[in-house]
This record gives structure tokens, C-alpha cells and sequence, in this order.
């Protein structure tokens, strides 16, 4: 799309306020722009719901509307009501899905040091720490420092327990099935009580919840669309395939072993050059550097492995979309969640045996590599990118903050 076009089906969703009428000379707040000094993007925004929005395209930084010409936009000569940036307290859970808040061009205040966490304050070796993003501690947080907040953004229910206070929409990230967590944590309750315990803590402090996939979501009986991951191909480096050598990112295996199908990947790949970068200390493992180097791994190698066992996990995380995004393509066990079709931008390996095979195919031959690396970057730009992340996860913030004002209109009598 070109500075001065918009595609079509935008073009048709602007139509619809075209036409406000605009007293006193001031844009309608129909048209109102969002925007930093930084970002110029526009959206269109609907009376209420400051966020719910259609992501169109990087245009002027002056509002523009719609001429006769199909398809075109030009600059109108109206003023235009600027939209303060959401505050929002995010509650510390994984850097580098909280680092694709980034994108969101918003105040990001971010909660650290939370129990369980195996790093003090924000782990530079995940993600840098957002731009212009401030860290703080929980009780800081309690106190109402930085705040009052637009949206509180939670990663499990201990988040909404801990936050219960705090006067603020709050949406609730789902990160993993019920039954990884029953498996992992041994809780005595049901997927169906469980389930039934999540719609009462989020009825009553009037929070939502999103899903990160469909999988999590159907999971815990939340509705709606998924999240879904993104990776930005703009972020990687261009691929060398240089390293004759497998690559696989995971945390935590030790304790994970069931929910990653380790077994299926022992099997695989047992004498085989795979590269495990992670937390995991049990096995002398450790996480890259930082952020750059892991991309540096990604630009190197010659493929990227992905195990999942489907009773708890996807067939992709978020891992797997970096790695595609990169150019790396995948080997995979097959799993219905994956979006690998065999042989295009992968293998999707039905016994270890087959998996083995595959990677002994790309050992050898980089040219296969490449063109399969390409393909799986096509699919990472089509499945991953961030414009659909985004847009997702403003709708997501939208409903937050209406179900909220219900219930506080409900509270008041209203």
C-alpha cells in the first residue's frame, strides 16, 4: 500500500463515517487518529471503544478522508481531536510475548519481580525491555504509582487475585490448557470446575479473558478469537543456512518433558547436531545472550525443530514463529495445530524415524534449506504478522474495557 492509497476493504469500512458531521470545525470523534511522535498509523475508532479498531495502513500525520476516487484518500483541511496513549499495567510473565506490546505504541508499565520468576527485574536476555516502558514492583503498583491505569493486564488467575484492587479493566491472557496445567501442578479439580472458577473470578472484579490460540482458549471454555503469536521477518536476519545443525529453543524441559514430547525428539534427533538454547540448567543449557544473538542463531542454522504433545500443547509457540520468520524450516511431529505442510516449508514427521530422515535431508543439502526457509517465512507472514496481532489485541483491550463499564454501571444502579 503506497503513502497516498488505502486498500479497498478499508476504503469501504471509512465510507461508513465519510459523512459525520463535524460541528464547530473539529474531525467527529469517529475519525479520531491514534497516534505517538514516532508512529504514524490511523485507525478508525468508534465512539466508546477508544482501541477497537481496523488497522489500515502508515499514512500522513494529518487526518486524511475519502475522495470519489475509488480507493484514494487525500488530507481534509478539518482539525482533529488527539487521543491520549492507554496506560496499561502489565503484569511480568514471559518477555518476549509481552515484548509484542511494544507494537502497540501505549504506555507500558511493567510489574516485575513476581513470584516464581527465576530472574530479578526484566530479563534483557528474552527481549530488550520495551520502548519507553517503566518497570515496577507490585506493591508499587498497589499504591497506584503510575497509575490510574486504562487496562490491567493479567497472566493467570493469581494475577487477578493479586490486582483485585486496583480500580481498572483488567484482561486476562490465557497461556495454557487446563490440562497442562492439571498435569503439571496436580490440581485435584476438573477441567469443568476449573473452568467454573475462572467465570466467577472474572465476573466478579468484571474482567475478560483472550486466549493466546485457539487451542488455550477452547481449553478453558473462553470464546472468541485467539490472539495467535507474531514475528516481525523485518525483526531477523537474512538466513546463511551456514551451520550444518538443527536449532530448538525451550525452557524448562526437565519439568516440560510430557508437554514438549520430549521422547518424540530424543528419538529424532539422538546423535544428530541439534542446538538447545534455553533456561535449563539441569541439562548445562543456557539461554542466548540476549535478544541478537538468538537471531544470530536463527540466521545460522540449517533448520528448527518442534515437538508438541496435542493433549496439552500447540503445534507452534512462539519459539517456532521467530524461527520461521528468520527463514528456518521447520520439523515438526505431526500434530493438528501445526501450520507446517509437509514438504513446502517443512516436514511434519509421523514417527521419529521420519523426522530423523528429514533432518538428515537438510543436513546435507542447504539449497533445500533455503528454499524451504523461504517458504516457511511466507507462512510466518501470512499466520504471524504483527498487524494481526495487534489488531486482535486491541479488540481484546476494547471488550475489557466495556464489560468494566457494565459492571460499574451495574454497580451505580445504571
Amino acid at each position: 500500500v503506497g503513502d497516498d492509497e488505502i486498500d479497498v476493504a478499508a476504503c469501504q469500512h471509512l465510507k461508513r463515517f465519510a459523512d459525520v458531521p463535524a460541528p464547530h470545525g473539529l474531525m467527529p470523534r469517529a475519525l479520531q487518529r491514534i497516534f505517538d511522535d514516532h508512529v504514524d498509523r490511523w485507525f478508525i475508532v468508534d465512539e466508546e471503544d477508544r482501541g477497537h479498531a481496523v488497522w489500515l495502513t502508515e499514512v500522513w500525520r494529518e487526518p486524511c478522508k475519502l475522495t470519489p476516487e475509488k480507493g484514494k484518500i487525500q488530507k481534509p483541511s478539518l482539525r482533529y481531536l488527539p487521543t491520549p496513549r492507554m496506560r496499561l499495567l502489565v503484569l511480568n510473565c514471559h518477555e518476549g510475548w509481552i515484548h509484542q506490546l511494544d507494537r502497540l505504541n501505549e504506555e507500558l508499565h511493567l510489574v516485575v519481580d513476581l513470584p516464581g520468576r527465576h530472574v530479578a527485574g526484566w530479563d534483557t536476555r528474552m527481549r530488550p525491555l520495551p520502548r519507553g516502558a517503566r518497570t515496577l514492583r507490585l506493591p508499587e503498583a498497589l499504591a497506584g504509582e503510575g497509575g490510574p491505569w486504562d487496562l490491567v493486564i493479567c497472566h493467570n488467575i493469581t494475577d487477578l487475585l493479586d490486582t483485585a484492587r486496583i480500580p481498572a479493566p483488567k484482561l486476562l491472557v490465557i497461556h495454557e490448557t487446563i490440562e497442562g496445567r492439571i498435569a503439571q501442578q496436580g490440581a485435584e479439580l476438573s477441567p469443568a470446575a476449573m473452568q467454573e472458577r475462572l467465570r466467577q473470578y472474572l465476573a466478579l472484579q468484571g474482567a475478560d479473558a483472550v486466549a493466546v490460540t485457539d487451542l488455550k482458549g477452547r481449553s478453558w471454555g473462553v470464546p472468541g478469537t485467539a490472539l495467535r503469536h507474531s514475528a516481525d521477518v523485518a525483526d531477523y536476519y537474512p538466513p546463511t543456512y551456514e551451520r550444518a545443525a538443527g536449532l530448538r529453543v525451550a525452557n524448562h524441559v526437565v519439568s516440560k518433558q510430557v508437554f514438549l514430547d520430549w521422547d518424540f525428539h530424543i528419538q529424532s534427533f539422538h546423535g544428530l547436531p541439534v542446538t538447545l538454547v534455553g533456561h535449563n540448567p539441569e541439562l548445562g543449557v543456557e539461554a542466548a545472550e540476549n535478544w541478537e544473538a538468538l537471531k544470530r542463531l536463527f540466521a545460522e542454522h540449517r533448520f528448527y525443530v518442534h515437538t508438541a504433545n496435542p493433549s496439552y500443547e500447540d503445534g507452534f509457540n512462539m519459539a517456532m514463529c521467530e524461527a520461521m520468520a528468520a527463514g528456518l524450516p521447520v520439523i515438526t511431529n505431526a500434530h493438528p495445530g501445526t501450520p507446517i505442510t509437509d514438504g513446502v516449508d517443512g516436514f511434519v514427521a509421523r514417527s521419529p524415524d521420519e523426522a530423523r530422515r528429514a533432518a538428515e535431508r537438510l543436513l546435507v543439502d542447504p539449497a533445500l534449506a533455503r528454499t524451504m526457509g523461504a517458504a516457511a517465512r511466507a507462512t510466518a507472514i501470512r499466520e504471524f504478522a504483527p498487524e494481526g496481532f495487534e489488531r486482535r489485541f486491541r479488540a481484546a483491550m476494547a471488550r475489557a474495557q466495556k464489560k468494566y463499564r457494565r459492571r460499574a454501571r451495574k454497580a451505580d444502579g445504571g
